[in-house]
């Protein structure tokens, strides 16, 4: 019988992968035959991650079918941020911390959603209720995870569990918190050595709406400027992925991680709606996003509300 894959979404960021490596050894741990692989090669911060906790990166995958008939989905649900033939195979289980959009099985399966601010502090949960031991570099990418997706606790998705869920992990990684934290954070922001393209597809994420589909990608940053001086390179880039894939319009939300502010950079038609979203108005395709820095709850929602409205 083949292994059954246990992955995040494409363009993964540090939960995709954390989710995937600590959900697949809980599941090895309760007697199945798991293994991790990633749609998409680590970033700097993941790796980060990854190297400090002398942990190897998942393979590379882009669809499923040819290798098995059974995955669980970590840190996603959406199909069209799944392996490419997600729907050729059978999905045992999800576990996941964002809406539930696109999504549907023929057979049953196990589903645990919580709206916290990360998928690995509900699979720290899993562990304890299951009473498996975690290991202390599990805990460490698990740790990483929840830091990653709450920008060391500054996002609005951030919950109480989640930073009780950071303290403990902490303490099995023995590491202190905020400075590896914190390191961990500014080895993702290394963006000067990246073509546009590559910037584009770091951490972005496909999602309709109404009519319309809509490209959303997020860069972290501790310096705006050093972004938006490539910004005639950058649109050239979104339009080309447009082209490609068919998207309508493509946001791309650069976050200074230092002042948990944002800004936006805008692409395709139409506009208005974008404007009417944030209650703001785009000046040469660009808008300051004060305090915003979660896709999943200060953008996405916002959108959907206006373009589905």
């Amino acid at each position: 019988m083949s292994k059954i894959l246990v992955f995040g979404h494409q363009n993964p960021d540090t939960d995709a992968i954390g989710a995937a490596i600590a959900f697949a050894n809980l599941q090895n741990q309760l007697g199945k035959d798991c293994e991790a692989v990633a749609l998409g090669t680590p970033n700097e911060e993941t790796q980060f991650a990854l190297d400090t906790f002398g942990l190897t990166a998942p393979r590379v995958i882009d669809s499923v079918a040819k290798e098995t008939q059974e995955v669980m989905l970590v840190d996603h649900n959406e199909f069209q941020q799944s392996a490419a033939d997600i729907a050729d195979v059978t999905v045992l289980a999800v576990v996941d911390h964002h809406r539930i959009a696109n999504f549907e099985t023929a057979n049953p399966l196990y589903y645990r959603a919580e709206p916290v601010g990360c998928t690995s502090t509900i699979v720290l949960k899993l562990y304890k209720e299951n009473q498996v031991e975690i290991p202390k570099a599990i805990a460490g990418i698990m740790l990483s995870a929840i830091i990653s997706d709450t920008l060391l606790f500054k996002s609005p998705t951030c919950t109480d569990e989640d930073v009780t869920a950071a303290k403990e992990l902490a303490v099995i990684a023995d590491v202190e918190l905020e400075v590896y934290g914190l390191d961990m954070l500014k080895a993702g922001t290394n963006l000067g050595t990246k073509s546009a393209a590559e910037l584009l597809d770091l951490d972005a994420k496909s999602f309709p709406m109404g009519a319309k589909n809509i490209r959303i990608g997020q860069v972290n940053t501790v310096d705006l400027k050093e972004v938006f001086d490539r910004q005639a390179e950058l649109e050239a880039a979104m339009k080309d992925s447009m082209a490609a894939n068919g998207y309508d319009l493509f946001l791309l939300v650069a976050t200074d991680i230092l002042d948990s502010n944002s800004e936006l950079l805008v692409v395709g038609e139409p506009t208005a709606p974008v404007e009417a979203a944030f209650k703001t108005t785009l000046t040469n395709n660009r808008a300051f996003l004060p305090g915003v820095v979660s896709r999943k709850k200060q953008i996405v929602p916002q959108l959907t509300e206006v373009f589905e409205g």
